[in-house]
């Protein structure tokens, strides 16, 4: 049978599936509470701009309020590991689980490793595989020098000036051979084979004619269970699944009765709910959301849960700029009521407000929560002040609350 929500009960199943719908707990944050935020968002995309933080970071932020970051290094990087690195929405940390199956369904083939002259990436990846087997975790650098392997540079792929050692370590990373075992202080990943990344029964567990379909079944399952509720291409955009066969999972799902068909209003897609799935009375967040969180990842799914258009104007030229360089929504209860522009100047010791706008029908109190978020984020910055520039019909009234 088919379930009829409301705009309102859809939006808050979305909000308690993604851990926005409580208020934040007041204690300490423990590394158990990050691990189940990461364990119900089954994956936070990583992305290297570093504008407030890594982007990484933030997602947890917004769901637990200020925590110890070096939590995630350890999940990330100390074996038996409870996240690791792979393609999934984009490259992401996912759990260690998933990796065979998203392994099966991986594409990608941007680094263009196959374009390289086969002898020699038949060696590079030979020799890296030996080294990586028999030696600690290391960088693309270090492999290189370990290696040995000189070349003239090029500069093709959009500028990037990736040696041959790069891009061969980069296609063994996207075919599952190799997997980051960590990252540096610079953002760079220290590579090892994946029988040394992977916790131990996993690495074990490899099948050499996996079942497509029952892998896709368990991907589309996870994203069900971190969005709640989703059309086709909700469920299917969460790892950057291929349509067709999404639709052909959900429908397996939907007979096993693990996802049930649902009708939302104003909805002219069909959408589907995770039986688990829960819409609570109210949602009671205040949190600012990262660019790259995954409430906000379909863009499409946003506007209809929250009739909020958001786009990303880090590649628009600034003098084209709506809002600004780097825009986080603001979600207050159910609704998202406003945006800001926001940027960490360390060297300064602020949290800078370039741009703060409000949303039609955002609560006369909006700016006096905004202007507590914003202190408590910039507190887990180490910042000392928030300086609201007068941008944006919110930028007043937060720049008094925030007195």
């Amino acid at each position: 049978m088919t379930a009829r929500l409301s705009l309102h009960q859809a939006r808050r199943m979305a909000l308690n599936s993604q851990g926005l719908a409580k208020v934040r707990p007041t204690e300490p944050v423990t590394a158990r509470a990050v691990g189940r935020t990461f364990a119900q968002l089954q994956l936070v995309q990583i992305d290297s701009v570093n504008i407030i933080s890594r982007s990484h970071f933030l997602p947890f932020f917004s769901r637990l309020g200020s925590y110890d970051r070096n939590v995630l290094a350890t999940m990330a990087g100390t074996a038996p590991r409870k996240m690791m690195e792979y393609w999934a929405h984009e490259a992401s940390f996912i759990q260690p689980r998933h990796f065979h199956d998203l392994r099966v369904w991986q594409s990608r083939s941007w680094v263009k490793s196959d374009r390289l002259e086969p002898a020699l990436r038949d060696r590079l990846e030979v020799q890296i595989l030996d080294l990586l087997a028999n030696s600690k975790p290391m960088t693309a650098r270090e492999v290189k020098a370990h290696i040995g392997h000189e070349e003239d540079k090029n500069t093709d792929q959009w500028g990037w000036n990736w040696s041959a050692v790069k891009r061969t370590l980069e296609g063994l990373f996207e075919n599952g051979a190799v997997a980051a075992a960590s990252r540096n202080e610079q953002f760079e990943r220290k590579y090892s084979v994946l029988e040394k990344v992977l916790p131990r029964g996993l690495a074990a567990d490899v099948d050499e004619n996996p079942d497509k379909g029952e892998a896709m079944e368990r991907l589309i399952e996870a994203a069900a269970l971190a969005h709640g509720i989703g059309t086709v291409r909700c469920l299917a955009d969460y790892f950057r699944l291929p349509l067709r066969e999404s639709a052909v999972a959900i429908q397996a799902l939907v007979r096993r009765g693990v996802l049930q068909p649902v009708t939302v209003t104003g909805w002219t897609e069909e959408a589907f709910a995770h039986v688990k799935a829960r819409s609570p009375r109210q949602a009671q967040t205040r949190a600012l959301l990262s660019p790259f969180d995954s409430l906000v990842f379909e863009r499409q799914r946003l506007e209809k849960l929250f009739d909020f258009h958001y786009r990303l104007e880090i590649y628009t030229p600034a003098q084209k700029r709506k809002y600004g360089y780097y825009v986080l929504p603001f979600l207050l209860g159910e609704n998202i009521v406003a945006r800001v522009d926001l940027k960490a100047d360390r060297r300064a010791g602020k949290l800078m407000v370039f741009g703060a706008f409000a949303e039609a029908g955002a609560p006369s109190h909006t700016a006096v929560e905004l202007a507590g978020e914003l202190a408590t984020m910039a507190l887990w910055l180490g910042l000392g002040d928030v300086v609201v520039h007068p941008h944006g019909d919110l930028a007043p009234a937060l720049a008094a609350a925030l007195g």
